[in-house]
């Protein structure tokens, strides 16, 4: 580093006064001058205390077929659990389909035009009864109060921000507005397929790693409750490791994949996935390391 001119003295000459000794430096903040990551969360390496590291949130989005049942249950249980998950949900079929009066008759809607409360209200005016007995109806009352209204997995652009949802109220928005997610939960394996192939399509824009899983759950109320459980419990592990990787090797590189945390983080997914299943025995799983 060069020196600073300033400070040249004339060493033949003799100072008529002794200067009076400079003011102690101002205390330091512990991360005035800390890098920003990739997260935006900043960047303390291997000094990360617990409490920094527990506050760590990895970014959750749950899919099934409709964004109406599996996918919306465990979006619930990830937005309110007792410390709450940043989350997502999308479906991945070509429209959102809904039983009807009869199986040639249901209830089809678009993605991304539609608001459950609306599902709700036109379906409540062609015959509450039959879709109180069938329980869409208790179901659509949960989903309005979680989301705006059903998504397609497709239209997703990573990356792109989501703000809006924020200012609509939906449940796991904040931490979601920069439109990445760390974890993709399916709930049927044709949904992983979807999934997997698309973000394939998708060019890997962002060049980031994503973790895509599968939890096969029967599309009923039923399965879809304790799935959902399920799901959160594999989120509790997931963030677990997460945050002891962060603690013990720094988040350096963490957002796009590189660091030791990172490595080995990625390293322990398959052992936490065998060790959740062996726990839900009934839910079949899949994984893949996949990228936004």
């Amino acid at each position: 580093m060069a020196s600073d001119p300033r400070l040249a003295r004339n060493e033949s000459a003799t100072p008529t006064s002794v200067p009076p000794p400079p003011p102690p430096p101002p205390p330091e903040s512990a991360s005035s001058n800390l890098p920003s990551t990739m997260d935006g969360q900043a960047d303390v390496g291997a000094a990360v205390t617990p409490s920094e590291s527990g506050s760590y949130k990895l970014k959750f989005c749950t899919v099934c077929a409709s964004n109406q049942n599996r996918s919306m249950e465990a979006h619930m249980r990830l937005s309110t659990a007792p410390t709450p998950y940043p989350v997502i949900s999308f479906g991945t079929g070509s429209l959102v389909r809904l039983p009807g009066p009869s199986i040639t008759q249901p209830n089809v809607y678009n993605f991304n035009t539609v608001s459950y409360a609306q599902i709700y209200d036109e379906l409540y005016q062609k015959d509450p009864r039959l879709y109180r007995n069938n329980g869409l109806l208790n179901m659509l009352e949960r989903n309005k109060n979680v989301k705006w209204g059903p998504e397609r997995f497709q239209d997703w652009v990573p990356g792109l921000p989501r703000l809006d949802h924020v200012s609509k109220g939906d449940k796991g928005a904040l931490g979601t507005e920069g439109g990445i997610v760390d974890v993709i939960i399916t709930c049927e394996e044709r949904c992983w397929d979807a999934v997997v192939d698309d973000l394939m399509n998708k060019g890997s824009p962002l060049n980031r790693p994503v973790h895509v899983f599968n939890v096969d759950i029967k599309d009923n109320h039923e399965e879809a409750l304790v799935g959902g459980k399920a799901i959160l419990d594999l989120a509790d592990r997931l963030n677990e490791a997460a945050n002891q990787e962060r603690q013990a090797n720094g988040t350096i590189g963490w957002g796009n994949g590189t660091g030791e945390a990172r490595r080995n983080f990625d390293e322990r997914v398959p052992e936490i996935l065998a060790e959740w299943q062996e726990k839900w025995p009934n839910f079949p799983s899949l994984w893949t390391l996949a990228w936004l």
